[in-house]
């Protein structure tokens, strides 16, 4: 039964109930797409493979791309994801001696895929027979991660015959469907029945669980609603559009696409009204962005009839989020898990199209400063449907055109999660910029980092939040605050007493007051509700950053507080990349990728020490290099303390 009426909803015009409110409610969804849905062959919005029009004038640099990198896979062996590997998860927590290779599988699939639809060499149908075959002979598509087998059936490797709909599970039926749709002529013609047997796999793994189920965490029944549930209902609905296409598949058809919109509603009620994210850039594009592609399929499958992405505000405010958390060149405000600089590709041409479709300017020409003419329009690791959209796009092939510039607007205020960005001035990365957080401790994918800030120099993060390491079980285990990247002594924050932050929700700013003027933006609040400790009455931290003309920019941080118990390990802790350097009363800090050199300063009487922290997890070292260092001040016996954020070249004021 459907029953749940959000902004989707609403904005099909089913918000107000007739007669018979709940029977109506319930079929809401399955009478209107039943009614509106196009044919299976026509569902999904990209040209098939006979359509040589269109795949014959895919640019040069993305043919060769794509060709070169198939053309280099033949004569190796396919990867192959090992039962050891699963079991890992369950022995030490690893999750990546599984993941790689069923990663990479499904990679060279999707550049076989797109190299049979450049060519129309059935050469090339083989290596897609080969990929599709040995994916649905894998004995699941859920990450071994995810599954609940071993709470389920105390086993270690998946139960066949219970599968778990994860976002593996997801990724690999979105993937079948896509290729299906591209290459089915050629795979009857070649390979008759493979089609019937990818539908078979198709209906046992996803399409009955996801109806029998509704136990599923992602779905979001109790109104916790976080990124799986749009990237798994976005690859359910296509893979419904397409693959329930048999005589008899028609009702089940309706149910799934009708269940997966109703889901898909529940994500999107929960997106705050200023579009923000809580788990940060990296999680808006598989969490957001991915609802907004999920809709987008939809107005096409039902010939517009059911559009609605461009009739909530919330999703026409979430299309800007990317350009407005973007410090400057690569570099972008990370909070909780994501990284300060993304190093996986990002499919900008999906933020284009959403952005076109909006109506949003600003956020379509910030994707298309990363269109490089002479380079390929995407790239295989985007998931095989994003590389069909991008290849197909001819919007996102000329969007570099007119030399679009990212909009770096002076400042943004999230007040949903409480979050300011504030730079020097607008429309430039140049000088510094100030990011500070209010919110919670029990935010999804949550650090413990309430009152926690950054500072950027040209864009360049100089005092900042490390992001997190590679996933492993104990990620999402019990055990999530062992690892020193999600503790509050770790971020930006005080230690109070030696205390550090406390998770969950509970844990929060108070107070929070922000400034937006032409000479400062600022943010106030009281942390003291993040931390559990006795006779801590508050701690009142302002961060602003002051814009002196001719002077250049200065950050201040002020903190104030009033503690009746033991002050003995009180500190302020500061996170710093680049080159450190402690000086009387402050540091000198040269930032990574060259940035201008920045000057740290408090007061003369406190005392400082550096740590530096060698990093030796891939995914930190990727962003930071190979160190970061923690910058400790012992204000055990104050009961205030101002730190300075300078251009190095400026003459800093004293400090009480």
């Amino acid at each position: 039964m459907i029953s749940f009426r959000g902004p989707l909803a609403a904005a099909q015009g089913l918000d107000t109930p007739g007669d018979g409110a709940g029977d109506r409610s319930a079929t809401a969804w399955t009478d209107v797409v039943g009614a509106a849905l196009v044919s299976p062959e026509t569902a999904l919005p990209v040209a098939d493979a006979r359509d040589r029009a269109v795949w014959n004038r895919i640019d040069p640099a993305t043919r060769a791309a794509f060709l070169v990198a198939a053309t280099a896979d033949r004569g190796e062996p396919w990867p192959q994801p090992l039962a050891s590997a699963a079991a890992r998860v369950h022995r030490d927590g690893d999750r990546e001696q599984w993941q790689i290779p069923a990663f990479a599988r499904q990679q060279r699939l999707t550049r076989a895929t797109v190299a049979a639809a450049l060519t129309a060499d059935d050469a090339w149908i083989d290596d897609v027979a080969d990929g599709v075959v040995l994916l649905c002979e894998q004995s699941s598509w859920c990450w071994p991660a995810h599954d609940d087998t071993f709470e389920r059936h105390g086993a270690v490797l998946a139960t066949v015959d219970d599968p778990y709909l994860d976002l593996g599970a997801g990724e690999a039926v979105g993937q079948l469907a896509w290729l299906d749709h591209l290459l089915g002529a050629a795979l009857d013609a070649r390979y008759p029945g493979l089609r019937g047997r990818i539908r078979r796999e198709a209906r046992l793994r996803v399409f009955e669980p996801f109806l029998r189920r509704r136990d599923w965490h992602w779905l979001g029944l109790d109104g916790d609603v976080h990124n799986w549930n749009p990237w798994i209902h976005g690859n359910v609905l296509v893979a419904a559009l397409r693959l329930l296409d048999g005589e008899d598949d028609a009702a089940m058809r309706t149910a799934v696409i009708a269940l997966a919109v109703e889901g898909l509603d529940r994500y999107v009620a929960v997106l705050p009204a200023d579009g923000a994210i809580d788990e940060g850039y990296e999680y808006w594009w598989n969490g957001a962005c991915r609802a907004l592609e999920a809709l987008d399929v939809l107005a096409h499958a039902t010939a517009g009839r059911v559009d609605l992405a461009p009739a909530v505000p919330a999703l026409r405010e979430t299309v800007a989020f990317p350009h407005r958390v973007h410090l400057g060149g690569d570099w972008y405000l990370n909070l909780a898990d994501g990284q300060a600089r993304p190093v996986e590709h990002k499919p900008w041409h999906a933020l284009h199209r959403a952005a076109r479709r909006i109506g949003d300017p600003d956020a379509a020409a910030h994707a298309a400063t990363h269109r490089h003419p002479g380079q390929p329009l995407t790239h295989e690791s985007e998931g095989l449907g994003r590389v069909l959209r991008a290849l197909t796009d001819p919007d996102w092939a000329a969007a570099s055109a007119g030399d679009p510039r990212s909009p770096l607007p002076r400042e943004v205020w999230f007040a949903s999660t409480e979050v300011l960005i504030a730079r020097e001035r607008a429309a430039t990365a140049a000088g510094l910029t100030l990011a500070i957080k209010g919110g919670h401790n029990g935010e999804h994918h949550n650090h413990n980092d309430v009152g926690g800030f950054l500072v950027a120099s040209d864009g360049v993060p100089v005092v900042v939040d490390a992001g997190r390491p590679t996933y492993t079980k104990q990620t999402f285990g019990p055990r999530r605050y062992d690892i020193w990247t999600m503790q509050s002594a770790w971020h930006n924050v005080p230690q109070i007493a030696g205390h550090d932050q406390s998770p969950g929700a509970a844990f929060a700013a108070r107070d929070v007051a922000v400034e937006m003027t032409d000479a400062a933006g600022a943010l106030s609040l009281d942390l003291a509700g993040a931390y559990d400790v006795t006779g801590f009455a508050s701690w009142r931290r302002s961060a602003r950053v002051d814009r002196r003309r001719g002077a250049g920019a200065r950050v201040k941080i002020r903190d104030a507080w009033e503690l009746t118990g033991d002050d003995a390990g009180t500190a302020l802790h500061l996170l710093v990349a680049g080159e450190v350097a402690l000086v009387d009363g402050g540091a000198r800090v040269q930032p990574l990728a060259g940035a201008a050199a920045v000057r740290l300063r408090w007061p003369a009487d406190v005392a400082a020490t550096a740590e530096v922290r060698a990093l030796d997890d891939p995914m930190l070292m990727a962003v930071w290099g190979a160190t970061l260092t923690r910058i400790r001040l012992d204000v055990a016996a104050r009961r205030e303390v101002t730190v300075t954020v300078e251009r190095d070249e400026m003459i800093g004021e004293d400090h009480a």
